[in-house]
């Protein structure tokens, strides 16, 4: 069976980064709506590519995809979410109260908790409101990966408890104020994820070690919030004779391996499987092929493999310019499931060797890089950024610092305050400045998040930055001067790595963008897991290698002002 089946109303598609969970959740909902039923596809992810790979440009509320009779798409877009939100708070007021009571309040509802808060209210929508899905048999969820996805699904419990536990006077009350009429919502969103009858959770995966135990951690994550009726979805599963190619041998191998050691719960799931397909998954067309498990075009014999641009260096003499500096960031950015963590784990193993003392860490919740280093290094301190510890360490210096000097009234507030969800965006957001701070005197190698919510972190530094040049407030240095490093390319690398594949590299574009209004300036890109550059023979495998030319072209000749091409590795 090609695709998971889907027999409930509410179906969320999860995964890693990189899985495929946008394609397999979208050649569901077509197969579903060429079957007869009405179906909605909602993107979650900050930095959707529901758009590009439905044909048909989406926004904030349901709209009719082309060439799909009864197939409708809709992105959660956070940042407009949050404006919709800020104006529904502050709009009721404009005209009754002074300019500057207003101008407090819109600032009151400026930063990365109003986003989180906004992107679940609209999110609780979809889930909790029945009014309004109704016109639809079936609403699937394309999420953001994994580690966000779980703290999406967990924020109807976070916020519910902390609502009913609030007595009124927490300084997060300000973006919270419309949610306390929610509680009826929020409440029927929790029932809803845990109803099998009403939801399905779809953990798509490669046959690969790290996807697998990314699914089999939420798996269990999902079983504690009581989310129990969950299906696997292996993608992409590549199968080749033994001998006649040692990539393709290699490619098959591993994925043999990998399942062969797939946890037992995990493996006890009702399981679809979707083959390897060599051409792009972009477009109606290519999702009918998935849906089917169509090989009709995979049996054309492969064409000689196309010559691609000749590169100026690669990534050793990328290191050896980084390392010329000394000390200072080095940040991996990009789509999910593209390498950043294998690239960021090589870079730091490489300044390591080369004499230099770095630390390789993550912003990123899913994110292991300890996994991604083989043994011990001398030099080499691996950490994470983990939000459980950095919100205890925040709670206790604000309870330490803030609560000293008040009473039991007062403390109290204060510890409620501290129990709302904003709390987390806080300490990882610290965290996250104190990491970069290393930077002023050894190597700091940040394997980020996604792109979507690591341009959630950076505008974050922006809001941040406003607030100090505003109020002069009394802020942590590392967090005052965390924006002018990022900007700093003297200080900071910031090293975009993609696949040579449409949506990757399209979303890398609009990453780069992104990263210019921030003020930064990417320093290279790293094009990974070439196949194109692998010297495979084996027919399916050149096919897809043909396919990566022309994105490969792009890159280097149009993009960026450094290329390196990490190919295939048996």
């Amino acid at each position: 069976m090609a695709l998971p089946e889907t027999p409930t109303r509410f179906i969320f598609f999860t995964g890693k980064g990189g899985v495929g969970k946008t394609s397999l959740s979208c050649a569901s909902g077509l197969a579903l709506a060429e079957a007869g039923k009405t179906v909605l596809i909602v993107s979650t992810d900050p930095a959707s590519n529901l758009d590009e790979v439905l044909g048909t440009p989406l926004g904030d509320q349901p709209t009719a995809i082309t060439g799909a009779p009864g197939l409708y798409g809709l992105n959660i877009d956070p940042e407009a979410a949050a404006f919709a939100y800020r104006e529904r708070m502050v709009a009721p007021y404009r005209g009754l109260l002074p300019a500057a009571a207003i101008a407090s309040m819109e600032e009151q509802f400026s930063g990365a908790c109003t986003v989180e808060i906004a992107a679940f209210d609209a999110f609780a929508k979809l889930l909790g409101d029945a009014s309004a899905t109704a016109a639809f048999d079936h609403v699937i969820f394309d999420t953001a990966p994994t580690g966000h996805t779980l703290r999406l699904l967990t924020l109807p419990s976070a916020w519910g408890d902390f609502i009913a536990s609030a007595t009124g006077g927490a300084s997060c009350l300000g973006p919270l104020a419309g949610l306390e009429t929610q509680k009826a919502l929020y409440g029927a969103t929790v029932a809803h994820l845990a109803d099998p009858k009403m939801t399905t959770v779809v953990l798509v995966s490669r046959a690969e070690g790290a996807a697998l135990r990314e699914a089999e951690r939420t798996r269990g994550e999902l079983a504690d919030l009581g989310v129990t009726n969950q299906r696997l979805a292996l993608n992409g599963v590549f199968a080749a004779p033994r001998g006649e190619d040692a990539i393709a041998d290699a490619m098959t191998l591993r994925g043999l391996e990998a399942l062969a050691g797939m946890p037992a719960a995990l493996a006890a799931l009702p399981r679809s499987q979707t083959p390897f397909l060599p051409l792009g998954t972009v477009g109606l067309t290519a999702l009918r092929r998935i849906a089917g498990g169509d090989t009709a075009a995979e049996a054309t014999p492969a064409s000689p493999a196309p010559a691609f641009p000749s590169l100026p260096g690669g990534l050793e003499e990328m290191i050896d310019e980084i390392a010329a500096a000394g000390h200072g960031v080095v940040m991996t950015m990009g789509k999910g499931g593209v390498g950043k963590t294998t690239v960021a784990a090589t870079l730091a193993v490489a300044l390591a060797r080369r004499g230099h003392r770095v630390t390789l860490s993550t912003t990123d919740p899913a994110a292991h890089v300890a996994q991604a280093v083989d043994g011990t290094v001398p030099g080499l301190t691996i950490a994470r950024i983990d939000p459980k510890v950095e919100i205890a360490g925040y709670r206790a210096e604000v309870l330490e610092k803030a609560g000293k000097n008040l009473d039991a009234a007062g403390r109290a507030m204060l510890e409620e305050d501290l129990r709302s969800p904003c709390t987390e965006e806080i300490a990882v957001f610290q965290a996250f400045a104190r990491t970069v701070d290393g930077g002023k005197d050894h190597f700091v190698v940040l394997d980020t998040a996604p792109t979507g919510h690591t341009i959630l972190l950076l505008d974050a530094a922006e809001a941040y930055h406003r607030e100090v040049l505003r109020t002069r407030a009394d802020m942590p240095e590392a967090v005052r001067a965390l924006l002018p490093r990022l900007r700093d390319p003297r200080f900071t690398k910031a090293i975009i790595v993609t696949l040579a594949e449409a949506t990757p590299v399209h979303e890398a574009e609009r990453l780069q963008r992104d990263l210019a209004r921030a003020g930064i300036t990417p320093f290279a890109w790293v094009i990974t897991q070439s196949l194109l550059a692998s010297g495979t023979t084996d027919r399916l495998l050149r096919q897809r290698g043909a396919y990566e030319a022309p994105f490969i072209a792009r890159v280097a000749t149009d993009l960026a002002k450094r290329t390196a091409l990490i190919p295939w590795a048996a």
